[in-house]
C-alpha cells in the first residue's frame, strides 16, 4: 500500500502491480489502515487508485483457494472492513479506475463516493464462476445501478466495458486513459471548491439517504442544515 498527502488531498495506491493489485489479507489490513490515516482533519478529499496496469484484479486467488469455512468468514470480513473504511471516511473518496476492476476490487470501487474510469476499463463480478456468491459491499451495486443491472453482473459473471458501466450508472465519468489524471484533477478541483465542513455533512447525508428511512433522512438533514449555520456564524465571528 502506498499513501501520499498533498495539502488537503490524500492519495492511496493499491501497490501490488505484479499481482494485478489482487487483495490478500495483508493488503486489506493495510488498506483499512491507510483509510484511517486519511481521516485526519486536514484531509478534504481522498483518491483511491491502483499502480500498474489495473486498478484491482479482485481477491487473491491463492488465498481464496486455501480458505475453509472459518477462514473464509475472516477473509471476507476483512474485505468488508476495507470497504467500510472508505464509506466511513468523513470526506469524499474518488476512485481512479483503469485496466480491470474485478470482484472485491469492484466492491471497493462501489464503496467510494465517485468513480472515474478510463475507456479501456473492464468491470466484472465473476464470483459465481468460482463457486462463491458476490457478497459484502456488492450490496451497494443495486443502489448504484438498479436491481436488474446489478443482477446481470453478479449472476452472469460477464464483464462490461466502461461505456456500459457509465450508461448503467456504475461510474460517473469516462475518459481516455491519457486524460485520466487530468479528469480526476478536475473533479478534485470541484470538490476542493466546496466548504470543508459542508462537504463532510453532505457525505454523511448521502449515506443517510441510502440507509435510513425517508423521515429519518429528512430529520437528519434539518439538523445538519441548522448546524451549518452555527458553524458559519462561528467562523464569521473569528474572522472579525
Amino acid at each position: 500500500m502506498e499513501f501520499q498527502r498533498d495539502g488537503g488531498i490524500a492519495r492511496i495506491f493499491l501497490n501490488r502491480p505484479q499481482k494485478v493489485n489482487a487483495l490478500d489479507s495483508a493488503m486489506l489490513d493495510a488498506l483499512a489502515a491507510a483509510f484511517a490515516k486519511a481521516g485526519d482533519e486536514g484531509v478534504r478529499v481522498v483518491v483511491l487508485a491502483g499502480r500498474g496496469n489495473a486498478f484491482c484484479g479482485g481477491a487473491d486467488v491463492r488465498e481464496l483457494e486455501a480458505l475453509d469455512a472459518e477462514s473464509a468468514r475472516a477473509f471476507i470480513t476483512r474485505v468488508h472492513r476495507a470497504c467500510e473504511a472508505a464509506r466511513k471516511l468523513p470526506v469524499p473518496v474518488v476512485a481512479r479506475l483503469h485496466g480491470a476492476v474485478i470482484g472485491a476490487g469492484l466492491e471497493l470501487a462501489a464503496a467510494c463516493d465517485l468513480r472515474i474510469a478510463a475507456t479501456g476499463t473492464r468491470f466484472a463480478m465473476p464470483e459465481v464462476r468460482l463457486g462463491i456468491p458476490s457478497v459484502v459491499e456488492a450490496a451497494l451495486l443495486p443502489r448504484l445501478m438498479g436491481a436488474g443491472r446489478a443482477a446481470w453482473l453478479v449472476l452472469t459473471g460477464e464483464p462490461i466495458d466502461a461505456a456500459r458501466a457509465y450508461d448503467w450508472g456504475l461510474v460517473e465519468e469516462v475518459c481516455p486513459e491519457a486524460d485520466l489524471d487530468r479528469t480526476v484533477a478536475r473533479a478534485l478541483d470541484s470538490l476542493m471548491a466546496g466548504d470543508a465542513a459542508a462537504l463532510r455533512m453532505q457525505k454523511e447525508l448521502l449515506q443517510a439517504w441510502q440507509e435510513l428511512p425517508l423521515a429519518a433522512s429528512v430529520a437528519l438533514s434539518i439538523e445538519r442544515f441548522s448546524q451549518a449555520y452555527t458553524i458559519s456564524r462561528a467562523k464569521a465571528s473569528k474572522e472579525h
